[in-house]
């Protein structure tokens, strides 16, 4: 009587684990990181700022004044009220409304073609003739 030995039988498959537990790892890892920068603001102790409650403007008095809008074209030119004019002009008509409107504000909405440093120049040069109430639009 003929025992038979291993080798004429066909070897098991074997399922290698190592490479999968690899691709989990790395996939845990990056959920781990991506999660940890979505509560950034939670990790830095930020203090966002609060509505005026009582005794401050409320939102109707805040939204009683229109803002002015200034435009910046792609070319540079300044737009008010769509049209285009100078910068002694747009300085006289700012000077005008925060005569007229103390409590005004001034929104400049740029070309998005322009660079940052034509739109930040002009975003001092108003906030050197209105002063904090000068805002810069964003979409």
């Amino acid at each position: 009587m003929r025992f038979k030995t291993q080798s004429t039988r066909s070897q098991l498959p074997e399922v290698n684990l190592v490479p999968m537990m690899d691709v989990l790892m790395t996939v845990l890892t990056f959920f781990i990181i991506i999660s940890m920068g979505l509560t950034g603001q939670q990790m830095l102790n930020v203090k966002l700022p609060q509505a005026v409650a009582e005794g401050g403007l409320g939102e109707a008095e805040v939204m009683s004044v229109a803002a002015l809008v200034v435009g910046l074209d792609g070319d540079g030119n300044l737009v008010l009220n769509n049209q285009v004019i100078t910068w002694n002009q747009l300085s006289q008509e700012v000077r005008t409304y925060f005569t007229q409107n103390p409590e005004g504000r001034l929104v400049l909405k740029a070309d998005r073609t322009l660079t940052y440093s034509d739109v930040a120049k002009l975003l001092a040069d108003l906030r050197s003739i209105g002063g904090n109430r000068v805002s810069l639009a964003v979409e």
